[in-house]
């Protein structure tokens, strides 16, 4: 069954979730004749799979952004999730993975990149409630034959054939940040030898789910796009270590950073880094040798609780990665070269220089607009030493 183990948490009978008995009742039989008397008509012919999809995903980022870090444990916001799967640029007849997918937007929105939705989507989720919340929009979006795995995708990855990892096109993912205790004590027994350039601190596994991705992503070709926090572009000991194996490797193609607030999880920037394989040793773009470095920290539409990005503003960053070019205080092309004197350290601000020259000050006129604010101040002064007198009379 499609929705087979989707409701085995729901107990209609339960009293802490319902009331009780005869209060349960109530609501459900309420609930019942609601639907019944408003004749709604759920067919397929009349309406299609996107506008009970999206009503599904818009409950969701609703219930994201009015409980905040719960809901933001498998939510990614719609419009992040849109520059992900651009960045990523799945193509008919891909195969698309998710290793830590949350309620599954990330997956459906790559989907929808496609023509036709010719794709096979594949994710893993370790949390029971949320692998469900991700069944039910797979099924809901039309999407049901994708394969959603419930397990830890650090400690045991369960997408794999013949005890090989099975390998993807694409590769999308905004992990948890800096995960504590992702399995670091395991790293070096990985029967599927994931953490060959270095094994990640135990206290931040964010390099861990990159090197997971990497490693999944098809040889020569698979492209990955990931959600991280901005420390995993410029922390030491042995991140810092991966990240050049990554670099020397040739692996990197883009660092997006991105405004602040566009979570309901953390108002922390954050970043998307764009790995691709194609550039590595014998693949077609293994010419190409220089990162891409966007800053587009400073334009977002500004919201009461939360910022977004606008379709102007993805257009702008997407233009931005295709074209390669350097903009001014936008956007700067590194070389190999430039990385290593940098140390291998990410931090945007390195490479695109933002900073806003100052008009010149006239330290004369400023004194002179000082002398006469006292004098007017002395004047005020005066006149109100007058009313005050005046008021004692």
């Amino acid at each position: 069954m499609k929705l087979e183990g989707l409701f085995r948490n729901i107990d209609f009978n339960s009293e802490h979730n319902l009331g009780k008995t005869k209060d349960c009742n109530r609501r459900l039989k309420t609930l019942l004749e609601d639907f019944y008397k408003s004749e709604l008509d759920m067919s397929p012919s009349r309406v299609s799979e996107d506008v009970i999809g999206n009503t599904y995903i818009y409950l969701l980022e609703r219930f994201g952004t009015d409980t905040g870090k719960k809901a933001g444990e498998f939510f990614t916001p719609f419009k992040v999730t849109e520059l992900v799967a651009k960045l990523a640029g799945p193509k008919p007849g891909h195969s698309i993975c998710d290793p830590a997918c949350g309620a599954g937007w990330l997956l459906i929105q790559a989907a929808r990149e496609v023509d036709d939705r010719d794709c096979a989507l594949f994710g893993q989720e370790s949390n029971g409630s949320t692998w469900a919340l991700c069944r039910m929009n797979m099924f809901l979006h039309g999407a049901d034959s994708a394969r959603i795995e419930g397990c830890d995708t650090l400690n045991n990855p369960a997408l794999h054939e013949k005890d090989k990892l099975m390998k993807f096109h694409i590769v999308v993912a905004n992990p948890p940040f800096s995960l504590d205790k992702w399995g670091a004590e395991n790293a070096e027994s990985d029967k599927y030898n994931r953490f060959w350039r270095g094994v990640p601190p135990k206290s931040k596994g964010d390099w861990a789910f990159i090197t997971h991705m990497v490693e999944t992503a098809l040889e020569y070709e698979g492209r990955v796009a990931v959600v991280v926090p901005h420390g995993v572009l410029f922390r030491g000991a042995a991140e810092v270590r991966i990240r050049e194996a990554m670099i020397r490797d040739n692996l990197l193609d883009a660092v997006v950073g991105l405004p602040s607030n566009l979570f309901p999880t953390t108002g922390i920037p954050v970043a998307i880094l764009v790995f691709d394989r194609a550039r590595q040793k014998g693949g077609s773009k293994e010419k190409c040798k220089k990162v891409i470095f966007i800053d587009a920290s400073n334009e977002y539409v500004s919201g009461k609780n939360q910022n977004t990005l606008s379709d102007a503003l993805i257009q702008r960053i997407m233009d931005t990665y295709n074209k390669r070019k350097n903009v001014d205080k936008y956007a700067y092309v590194a070389s190999l070269k430039e990385i290593e004197e940098n140390d291998f350290n990410l931090n945007i601000p390195r490479y695109v220089d933002t900073f806003e020259e100052e008009e010149p000050i006239d330290i004369d006129v400023v004194q002179k607009e000082i002398e006469q604010l006292k004098k007017e101040l002395a004047a005020v002064r005066k006149r109100m030493g007058e009313k005050m007198r005046e008021i004692r009379r």
